[in-house]
């Protein structure tokens, strides 16, 4: 099927899907959404930024018109919040008007108002295990009656350390139901998992899981480690577009963001210590531009859709080699082109060579020219940074326009 028109679908969601540009569907959309109308169980893994949330939510968005009004029909659960949020969102664009809203549970957020879409007749929610374990223990939400239980990004959940949740969840669900399961990796702790809450699955995978995109230029910066700030900051200033920075730890996220703030630049942070509301603001300001930088730590390396990010940063490795690809894959979605530039010195070359062997990569080595070496141990000011083959050759420095950041707007 070459566009989303030609699928079996009410004609409701048809107008729904290109009301939101959603035309052509993607290669894990074309081979998912078949089988899961048909009532199969699903288990797909496709690289991130691959559309694997429509995917799940057309299926599901069927489902609903086929099944009883005033019961919670199906439930997809996710690993964080701000996945939860986007989810959430994008069924409300595409749910009829005449369907109540789906009810988003998570921490972070007014239980009151979660309570009250559950009340309201929510045949959707969308929730983290934690928080659903939680209205479950109080016998605040009825799972008796759910058809469809979606498991997005599930690796990830188990990483979290959800697995005792999510196994006192499928404990409640009816045994009668379709499942549907979407995952970056498949490990083998996930592969347990699914075998025991999904039946004869039909299995899609799409791509290699464990390669960046091919529109996402990569590279590695190896220098001394006190001027891994000097590097950072050349980078920003020459491509003044959306930047992703990742940090290893919170505590290393928030003097970064400081520092880039303090520096002039447009800098907002995320990670697991900030509020939900600050959360909420600065993934919202990144989207929309009032921040050119975001700095994370892996809380966002993983379903987060955020669109048009040019270029990633690694300042930090991460721990993993598969969490390598996740933050690469922030950049380079829905056939853009991306940036992915690491920051490397001391023993996190050898990582970096050792991520390269597990990945099957070749990660372009660029080096500071003799010179910028120099004036970085003498100066804060940006340096300059050669390309590659061009040694003799240095970036001129071109002025960024620095707007005013605040990282606890």
């Amino acid at each position: 099927m070459k566009n989303f028109q030609e699928m079996p679908l009410q004609p409701r969601l048809k107008q729904a899907l290109a009301a939101n540009d959603f035309v052509t569907p993607t290669p894990v959309q074309t081979q998912a959404i078949p089988p899961a109308l048909d009532g199969d169980d699903v288990i797909a893994t496709a690289q991130t930024g691959t559309g694997k949330t429509l995917a799940f939510l057309i299926p599901t968005l069927e489902m609903l018109v086929q099944v009883p009004v005033g019961h919670v029909n199906a439930l997809v659960l996710v690993p964080t919040r701000e996945l939860a949020i986007q989810v959430h969102e994008q069924h409300e664009k595409l749910r009829s008007k005449k369907s109540p809203p789906a009810a988003l549970v998570i921490g972070g957020l007014s239980e009151k108002e979660q309570l009250r879409q559950i009340k309201a007749g929510a045949r959707v929610i969308v929730a983290t295990p934690g928080r659903l374990e939680d209205y479950m223990r109080r016998k605040l939400v009825n799972l008796n009656f759910v058809c469809v239980l979606v498991l997005d990004e599930v690796d990830r959940m188990l990483d979290m350390g959800f697995l005792p949740a999510i196994t006192r969840i499928l404990s409640a669900l009816p045994k009668d139901r379709q499942t549907l399961c979407f995952s970056a990796t498949l490990e083998k702790s996930v592969q347990h998992l699914l075998t025991k809450c999904t039946r004869d699955a039909v299995r899609i995978e799409i791509g290699n899981i464990l390669k960046p995109a091919e529109l996402v230029e990569l590279a590695a910066y190896e220098v001394p480690l006190m001027q891994k700030r000097s590097v950072l900051r050349e980078l920003i200033t020459e491509e003044p577009g959306k930047t992703l920075i990742f940090a290893r730890t919170r505590r290393g996220a928030e003097r970064l963001a400081r520092d880039l703030v303090r520096d002039g630049y447009s800098a907002s942070m995320i990670h697991g210590d900030r509020t939900q509301s600050q959360r909420m603001a600065a993934l919202s300001g990144f989207e929309k531009g009032r921040f050119q930088i975001l700095v994370a730590t892996d809380v966002a390396a993983r379903g987060l859709h955020i669109g048009e990010v040019l270029h990633v940063i690694n300042y930090d490795l991460p721990n993993m080699a598969e969490d390598f690809i996740h933050r690469v894959g922030r950049t380079g979605r829905a056939g853009h082109t991306g940036r992915a530039t690491s920051i490397v010195s001391g023993a996190e070359m050898i990582e970096l060579r050792r991520f390269e062997k597990a990945l099957k990569l070749k990660i372009e080595r660029k080096f500071l020219s003799e010179d910028a070496a120099a004036n970085a141990e003498a100066s804060a000011k940006p340096i300059s940074i050669s390309r590659g083959r061009r040694d003799s050759n240095t970036l001129r420095s071109r002025t960024l326009t620095r707007l005013p950041g605040e990282i606890f707007a």
